[in-house]
């Protein structure tokens, strides 16, 4: 009895890091970035860019909504923000508001011919959410490396969580994503995600995600995929959906000068 009894507090406990909460964190606006990997592009000075998103998660069982903002303080800065809403997750069904979280980003070298742009992320989310929801706060710094190859635009990112709260490790995490550029309005989207979370660090989520995005208009950004895990089935699927809406770059005017004969 006491062998059984000590077989299923095992099998709950694993069952639990398994398939514990995937916290949102600070995540990237379309058109720069790709689902979770950022971009070192950056908007304009003085441009905004605001967006929603809906994600499904099956096992860890929950539906998300994003409000998401950025804003250019120069060419090369910019400010974002991530507000997550989380509803029926776990068997309770638990809803509220996840941390908040904001960050600077600023793009320090520019794309050349050979080598890549270079950017850096700080970012700091606020203790707002629940406490199976959140990190009682967090940490975080990030390197974002960009690079583009004909249609192909390439992104890899680095970064480093600290939690607020000592019931949680740190989280480390690689991404790597790709956009492919098949029209001039239409991109294909692949992502790979490798982190150690903040739960357990002996298993790895590794995930991979495939969808494409759709310029609909001169600011309008429409974005839609999926995510599979890879290696232990976290999340076993789960699909996003995201509008965005981004202040359209003014054209530069062109002037002529006509010669007198």
């Amino acid at each position: 009895m006491k062998r059984s009894f000590l077989f299923v507090v095992i099998f709950l406990s694993i069952s639990v890091k398994l398939h514990a909460f995937d916290i949102s964190g600070l995540q990237p606006l379309a058109p720069h970035g790709v689902f979770s990997t950022f971009s070192a592009e950056s908007l304009q000075k003085n441009k905004s860019s605001f967006e929603v998103a809906a994600e499904r998660s099956r096992e860890p069982d929950f539906y998300r909504f994003s409000l998401k903002a950025a804003y250019g303080l120069s060419d090369k800065l910019e400010f974002n923000l991530t507000a997550p809403y989380v509803r029926h997750y776990s068997s309770d069904e638990k809803n509220g508001l996840e941390d908040i979280a904001v960050g600077f980003k600023h793009r320090f070298y520019d794309e050349g011919k050979y080598g890549p742009s270079l950017a850096y992320l700080i970012n700091v989310s606020i203790p707002t959410g629940d406490n199976e929801i959140s990190s009682d706060g967090r940490v975080g710094i990030g390197l974002i490396v960009s690079k583009r190859v004909g249609p192909f635009n390439g992104h890899l990112n680095f970064f480093y969580e600290r939690p607020g709260g000592a019931r949680l490790k740190d989280e480390i995490s690689l991404l790597g994503g790709v956009e492919f550029s098949a029209a001039h309005n239409f991109k294909i989207l692949s992502e790979i995600i490798v982190k150690k979370s903040h739960y357990s660090h002996d298993n790895n989520q590794i995930e991979a995600r495939f969808g494409y995005r759709i310029k609909t208009t001169n600011y309008i950004y429409t974005t839609f995929g999926a995510g599979l895990g890879i290696n232990n089935r976290t999340p076993e699927y789960r699909i996003f959906l995201s509008v965005n809406f981004t202040t359209p770059y003014e054209k530069k005017k062109i002037k002529k000068f006509i010669e007198e004969e």
